[in-house]
């Protein structure tokens, strides 16, 4: 039998992004408190001031909570990835969630459960293998950053137990779907570079409540949040231009990819072929109600 959701409020860092709106909306929508890290003065009352990277975080905010939420980070589908960025994406991400970490060492035994992000992006491009949550990491500079993501949330000491998200792209408007809808709507859609890698996803709907899951069930450690279906590049484009009646046919070369998006960002996002399993999701009982490519992109795609 499942566990019953404990009582208790969820603090949320990153509440503004795609995930974290939705995670705040959906445990609101069911009488959960929730308390929002914030970098701006308050105006509303659940938020709470913040400054990671210049501040510690008080743990009197974190007590008695159910569990704390990291969700920072800056986007990784902005580009090129050029040093200048790519700094950014990585102590954006290590900021926040050491220094969340430390306030949950302070509260010792009493700290909430610390469910940080992480995404696919840790393990290798892997053709025709299965990658679970004991994969080996990948050497992208992608594979990099999460693993020094990871390694931030050891800061929390023994006595947390701490979740790390190994999150699959969004299959949303708001996140992957979006340059690949405007290309559709213009007609200009097809196969990127070979178009049979196999890309792993996952709908907004799932990922809140995978996340709300792991939340309430005894599971620490990785967790890959990405759907049990496999699907390549092409599956989901090709989906995505029936949705919305256009044509699949220009094929971007794959040379052609590091041009626009640089090396770093197309060996970690468009051409490498990973096919993610939710392993521990899958064991611990949890059921995807967008299982598939359609269901995912017919939920949120308009016809």
């Amino acid at each position: 039998m499942p566990e019953a959701p404990a009582a208790g409020r969820v603090v949320i860092a990153g509440a503004s992004g795609l995930i974290g709106s939705a995670l705040a909306d959906s445990l609101r929508g069911d009488g959960i408190p929730v308390v929002r890290l914030v970098r701006h003065a308050p105006v509303n009352p659940d938020e709470v001031t913040w400054d990671p990277a210049r501040r510690r975080l008080d743990p009197a905010v974190l007590a008695g909570a159910r569990a704390v939420v990291g969700l920072n980070g800056a986007s990784i589908g902005r580009f090129p990835w050029t040093a200048r960025y790519k700094h950014e994406l990585v102590w954006s991400r290590i900021s926040p969630t050491q220094n969340i970490a430390r306030a949950m060492r302070e509260l010792g035994t009493d700290a909430p459960v610390f469910v940080s992000s992480s995404a696919v992006g840790y393990y290798p491009s892997a053709p025709g293998v299965s990658l679970t949550e004991q994969s080996p990491r990948g050497d992208t500079f992608l594979a990099d950053l999460c693993g020094e993501w990871e390694g931030a949330t050891r800061l929390a000491g023994e006595h947390a137990r701490v979740v790390l998200l190994r999150t699959a792209p969004i299959l949303h408007p708001k996140g992957v779907l979006a340059p690949l809808m405007l290309l559709t709507r213009l007609g200009l859609s097809g196969p990127i570079g070979r178009g049979t890698q196999v890309w792993p996803w996952i709908s907004l709907d799932d990922e809140v409540r995978a996340i709300r899951h792991v939340i309430d069930h005894d599971i620490a450690g990785p967790v890959n949040l990405t759907a049990p279906e496999r699907a390549t590049a092409n599956d989901i484009g090709f989906t995505l231009a029936v949705r919305m009646n256009r044509p699949y046919l220009l094929r971007v070369p794959e040379w052609a990819l590091p041009l626009v998006l640089g090396r770093d960002a197309t060996r970690a996002l468009l051409t490498s072929d990973m096919h993610v399993l939710p392993e521990v999701l899958t064991a611990s009982g949890f059921t995807f109600t967008q299982p598939t490519v359609m269901d995912a992109v017919n939920a949120v795609v308009p016809a």
